[in-house]
């Protein structure tokens, strides 16, 4: 979006005479040219408000003559003349770019005598990215450095924000030292000069890490239902999922047993329970940077196992097992 065109020139014009070959400045012209600022793309008035009679009256772009009364010099089609009346000459630039920029010159003649009226035309530019890192996957660890260019006129500040945490750094460059796990996702630069909107884009950091199991449970189940066993992990790439049951691999589909894996989930289902199902299972998660395992246990009510694991985790055994260590501490 471009900033919208505001005002039109309005200058009144100041007088420069010609004396015994010397150029003199009048004394209603004391100041410098005057500043005329538009966006790119925008379109620039240039107007000649006279109030005395002229014979001759020219615009010039530095030494470059763009109209003589109705006549056209300039060879630029978005030149164009908007009016040329006693009172007022002006002309028009659409679509201004940066290489309009620079002094303009309203010239005129009065009883042999040259007159001019200077402005400077000050072309802005919105802020924006011209080059950007692209998406970044690293291991854990690892440093990472992103880099955005941005262009403008005035000079745009950049930005970059973390947009998890909203973690922000000032500049073109990011470093991040050995990144972790919480600081993977997306990163938006952002740039602005206050010319218009600002510009922004995302980069998104991908770590990599090996497999943490996150979260497992024994399962107790009589004979004849359906039981299942569930290991989650935390991985990226994510993990990959196998079940052993003592140090034999399960297999799927086979003694009424199914693995359904998901993205984050391994289940290992058992579909009517039998006797051969009780026992010890370990289930074991890698990817390309490392594994994981761990113990989990299918229970038959009522039996050893059941009473041990039962026993061991309640409060009256733990008290037993601190007397008794007590009473044979003082044995000893």
């Amino acid at each position: 979006m471009h900033c919208a065109l505001l005002v039109t020139l309005l200058y009144r014009m100041g007088m420069l005479f010609l004396y015994q070959g010397l150029l003199v400045r009048g004394a209603d012209f004391n100041q410098p040219a005057d500043n005329y600022t538009v966006c790119q793309g925008d379109n620039a008035t240039l107007s000649c408000y006279i109030d005395q009679q002229v014979t001759r009256v020219a615009w010039l772009n530095r030494s470059n003559i763009l109209y003589a009364g109705n006549d056209k010099w300039s060879i630029d089609s978005r030149v164009q003349l908007l009016t040329n009346s006693p009172s007022e000459f002006s002309i028009m630039i659409t679509h201004v770019d940066v290489y309009d920029e620079g002094l303009y010159t309203c010239s005129f003649q009065t009883q042999d005598k040259p007159h001019t009226s200077q402005v400077y035309l000050i072309v802005h530019v919105p802020a924006r990215i011209v080059n950007i890192s692209s998406a970044v996957t690293v291991n854990e660890g690892s440093n990472v450095n992103l880099l955005c260019l941005a262009v403008g006129k005035p000079e745009p500040t950049v930005t970059w924000r973390q947009l998890k945490d909203g973690f922000t750094s000032e500049g073109e460059y990011l470093e991040i030292t050995e990144i972790n796990r919480q600081q993977a996702g997306e990163y938006e630069c952002i740039t602005v000069n206050g010319v218009s909107t600002p510009d922004s884009k995302r980069v998104l950091i991908t770590v990599n890490y090996p497999p943490t199991i996150t979260d497992v449970k024994d399962s107790r189940i009589p004979m004849g239902k359906n039981a299942l066993l569930r290991c989650e992990a935390m991985a990226v790439p994510p993990a990959e999922f196998q079940w052993f049951k003592d140090d034999k691999q399960v297999i799927g589909g086979v003694d009424g047993l199914q693995i359904q894996n998901e993205r984050t989930r391994s289940m290992l289902l058992f579909s009517n329970v039998t006797a051969r199902h009780y026992g010890n299972y370990t289930c074991l998660a890698s990817n390309n940077l490392g594994s994981f395992n761990v113990s989990l246990r299918l229970i038959r009510p009522g039996s050893l196992d059941n009473m041990a694991a039962s026993s061991m985790e309640s409060p009256l055994f733990l008290g037993l097992l601190s007397s008794a260590f007590v009473t044979l501490l003082f044995k000893v």
